[in-house]
C-alpha cells in the first residue's frame, strides 16, 4: 500500500457520501448497489445539478443591460477562475493561459488537434496505443487527413503506463504534434508527464503536446504548468459534474494557431456560440466542495497563514488521493477482515500488482469466466464494475497487453473500505463457484 495512503474518517466520509445523488442504490431500480464504475462517469455532486438547474432556468442572455445577465457574466467570469485554480493556472497572471469549453472532452481533443495538424508546418504526429480513442483517433485522423506521418508510441506493458523512453525513441526534429494521455482508462497507472514533455521538446522544441486529462481529473488538481504541455482537457462528468461538456487549458501557442472563430468575435475567441452559465456554476460548485473538504485539513493552520481558496482545494484534493490511495491498497491486499485480490490465484492483474502510481482504477481477469459475465454475476450482488472489451475503446490497449477483455473496478473518494470489502466478497463468491 502507498505510504500516502489514508482512509477518511468514517464521520466525514459519510458527509461525504451525503453531498451525492445516488451513493447506495440504483437510481432506476431503486435496489441496493455500490458504485464501483466511476472510471465510466462519477456519481454527481447535489450541489453541482443544483446550481446548474437553477441557472439553466434563467431566460436571460450575456452582453444585455440588465442585472439578470450582468449575474450571468459574473457566474461565468466565477466559473472560469475556478477552473483555472483547477489547473493551477489561478495566479500566474500574464502566463496563465486560457480556459475554454466545448461539448465534451473528446470534442475539443479533436479540435485541438485539428487546429494544429492544419497549421503547423509539415512533420509527423506521436500518439500513443495507451491512449484513450479521443486523442488517438483524433492523432490518427487528422495526421491522414493533413498527410502526415502519424507515428505510434508503445507504451510499457509489465508496468501498464507510458514512459519518456517510449517517446524519446519516437520523436524527430520536426515531430509537429505529440498527444498523451495523463492516466489510463484501463490500467489506471499515470504518465509521468513533466518527464515525456521534457524527452520531446529535447528533440522537437517547436511540437505542440496535448494531454488528455478526462481519467485524471477526478483524482485531484492539474499542474499543467509543471507539465509543460501546450494544452490540457478534461470531463467534468468524469469529475462529479455534469455530462456534455469538457473543459481545456490552451497555453499561448496554441491559443495563438489559426482556429474556427466567429468573424464578429476576437479572432483569438475559441469559444462558438453561447456558453451556459450552469455548466460553469456547477464546477463552481464542484471547487467549493473541494475547499470544503479541504477545511477539514486545514483546521489548525495558524491565523497569519490561514488557507486561502486554492490552499483548501489543494488540501481536499489531497486527501482523496490517500483515501483512493488507501481503497485501491485493500482491493489489492485486503485486511484482516478480507482477503485482497492477490490472495485470489484465479485473478490476474492488469499491471503491477500495487497501489503506487495507480488513480482510481484496477483491472483484473477471473480464470474461468470471461468479463462480461464477470460483470452481471456481480451485477446480482449490487456490484457495480465495467468490462473492457476488444472494441474502439479498449481494443488497440487489450491487443497490446495480449488480452481478450478484463473486468475495472473504478473506485472514486466517495467509497468505503466496507464498499470494496463487499466487492471482494462477492469476487470471492463467484470464484468459489467455479470451482
Amino acid at each position: 500500500m502507498s505510504t500516502d495512503a489514508a482512509f477518511l474518517p468514517p464521520a466525514l466520509l459519510a458527509a461525504v457520501r451525503e453531498r451525492f445523488h445516488h451513493v447506495d442504490r440504483c437510481p432506476v431500480t431503486g435496489e441496493p448497489r455500490i458504485f464501483l464504475e466511476s472510471g465510466g462517469g462519477s456519481l454527481k455532486l447535489k450541489a453541482a445539478i443544483a446550481a446548474s438547474a437553477e441557472v439553466s432556468a434563467l431566460p436571460d442572455q450575456e452582453a444585455r443591460d440588465n442585472p439578470a445577465s450582468r449575474h450571468l457574466s459574473a457566474l461565468l467570469d466565477r466559473g472560469r477562475e475556478d477552473v483555472h485554480l483547477l489547473f493551477g493556472t489561478a495566479a500566474l497572471g500574464a502566463a496563465r493561459g486560457h480556459v475554454i469549453s466545448g461539448e465534451t472532452g473528446t470534442r475539443l481533443l479533436y479540435r485541438l488537434v485539428r487546429s494544429v495538424a492544419l497549421s503547423a508546418p509539415p512533420g509527423p504526429v506521436l500518439s500513443s496505443t495507451l491512449e484513450h480513442p479521443a486523442s488517438l483517433d483524433a492523432a490518427r485522423q487528422w495526421a491522414q487527413q493533413t498527410g502526415r506521418r502519424w507515428i505510434e508510441v508503445p507504451f510499457d506493458t509489465r508496468a501498464g503506463a507510458l514512459t519518456a523512453e517510449h517517446y524519446a525513441a519516437a520523436v524527430t526534429p520536426d515531430t509537429r504534434l505529440a498527444t498523451i494521455i495523463h492516466t489510463s482508462m484501463l490500467t489506471g497507472f499515470v504518465a509521468d508527464l513533466p518527464a515525456i514533455t521534457a524527452a520531446i521538446r529535447r528533440v522537437a522544441p517547436a511540437c505542440c503536446i496535448i494531454v488528455d486529462g478526462i481519467q485524471h481529473a477526478p483524482h485531484g488538481t492539474m499542474e499543467v504548468a509543471r507539465y509543460g504541455a501546450d494544452a490540457y482537457v478534461f470531463s467534468p462528468y468524469k469529475a462529479y459534474s455534469r455530462l456534455s461538456l469538457g473543459f481545456a487549458w490552451v497555453g499561448d501557442r496554441v491559443h495563438a494557431l489559426p482556429h474556427e472563430h466567429m468573424l464578429g468575435k476576437e479572432g483569438a475567441d475559441w469559444e462558438l456560440g453561447s456558453r451556459d452559465p450552469g455548466f460553469y456554476a456547477a464546477q463552481s460548485a464542484v471547487v467549493d466542495y473541494y475547499a470544503w473538504l479541504g477545511g477539514h485539513f486545514t483546521k489548525d493552520a495558524p491565523a497569519s497563514t490561514h488557507p486561502d481558496r486554492a490552499a483548501l482545494v489543494a488540501a481536499g484534493t489531497a486527501a482523496m488521493a490517500r483515501h483512493e490511495a488507501a481503497l485501491i491498497g485493500l482491493l489489492l491486499h485486503g485486511d484482516a477482515q478480507t482477503p485482497g485480490l492477490l490472495s485470489m490465484p484465479e485473478v490476474t492483474i492488469v499491471g503491477p500488482a500495487t497501489a503506487q502510481g495507480r488513480e482510481g482504477i484496477v483491472s483484473f481477469n477471473l480464470r474461468g469466466m470471461d468479463s462480461p459475465t464477470l460483470v452481471q454475476a456481480l451485477a446480482r450482488r449490487h456490484i457495480r464494475v465495467h468490462a473492457r472489451v476488444t472494441d474502439g475503446y479498449s481494443g488497440h490497449i487489450l491487443g497490446a497487453l495480449g488480452l481478450q477483455d478484463c473486468l475495472r473496478v473504478s473506485l472514486a473518494h466517495y467509497n468505503t473500505p466496507e464498499e470494496v470489502r463487499a466487492c471482494l466478497r462477492a469476487v470471492a463468491e463467484v470464484r468459489e463457484g467455479l470451482a
